[in-house]
């Protein structure tokens, strides 16, 4: 009996091969080897298909925090800039659980405070808003930030300690992150947000102390895999330190390398994709209405 064909395998010199550290990549372009490229954040013609977009994704970040048990009473919010109007934002009604989130819940409130759109009905976070209005009011480039009193974060919270570079995953935050170690109660006024937006600096993520956890982004998607990540991350640190051996750090050079090249933006958003693709299989889409 003749042998089966077997494809022929390439040689080695027709292969591509993998970006050296040494080589200008494009961090996009390396996330991938061979087959074809990850998909970019999309564009839209109109500021309306961008903002159902953009209250679809919050929506559905939701969700995902929900599966991931950050829920707790009426606390947590994610809020996102209006793509037309730059003093707007919008966030999340007071008393609805993340599981149970649509798109349609969103409001929108302008830097004043003032209900200016959407689910005209529903209530806000008072503490919520005095966060989110101060950091969107001192960074123009954040685009969305989202904080809860996930448990992880609320534990390492309690050192005021920033996270170490003790794995490859948690060098997104490498230079990037802050401690809040000023805690004001419950942030009822604009005092307390002005002074968290304040330790969050040109960062993308702050610890509060005694509080939980507070990320942004340029997108709803990259804020919300980064609170994702850095709420594991306080969980591997506290497993560490309960461990009480001997720490291996990641190098300042390696640490830097690693924030190049998926720390983008553009990374983020594609990292919080999957996530996004499960809860929408799991709900058949419910929360985009």
């Amino acid at each position: 009996m003749a042998p089966s064909a077997i494809s022929p395998i390439s040689s080695p010199s027709t292969e591509k091969s993998l970006p050296s550290k040494s080589q200008d990549v494009d961090a996009m372009a390396a996330m991938a080897h061979r087959g074809k490229s990850l998909p970019l954040m999309p564009k839209f013609k109109t500021h309306a298909e961008t903002r159902q977009w953009q209250l679809e994704h919050m929506a559905g970040a939701f969700r995902v925090f929900a599966s991931e048990g950050y829920s707790e009473g009426i606390s947590g919010h994610i809020s996102v800039r209006d793509p037309e109007h730059a003093d707007r934002f919008w966030i999340n009604p007071l008393g609805v659980h993340f599981g149970m989130m649509r798109a349609s819940d969103m409001i929108c409130v302008n830097l004043d405070g003032d209900v200016i759109g959407g689910n005209v009905e529903g209530s806000i976070n008072a503490a919520g808003f005095q966060i989110h209005s101060a950091v969107h009011r001192a960074r123009s480039d954040v685009h969305a930030i989202c904080h809860t009193h996930s448990v992880n974060g609320r534990a390492w919270s309690a050192f005021a300690k920033p996270l170490e570079m003790l794995n490859q995953d948690v060098c997104y935050f490498y230079n990037a992150h802050s401690v809040y170690s000023d805690y004001g109660g419950i942030a009822n006024e604009a005092s307390e947000g002005e002074r968290i937006a304040a330790s969050l600096g040109q960062g993308k993520a702050a610890i509060l102390m005694n509080h939980g956890l507070l990320t942004v982004g340029k997108t709803v998607d990259e804020a919300a895999f980064l609170f994702c990540l850095m709420e594991r991350s306080c969980g591997v640190q506290l497993a560490i330190e309960a461990a009480g051996l001997e720490k291996h750090y990641v190098s300042d050079e390696e640490a830097a390398y690693n924030f190049k090249m998926a720390s983008t933006p553009e990374c983020l958003y594609t990292e919080f994709q999957p996530h996004l693709r499960y809860e929408e299989h799991k709900c058949r889409g419910d929360y985009k209405s």
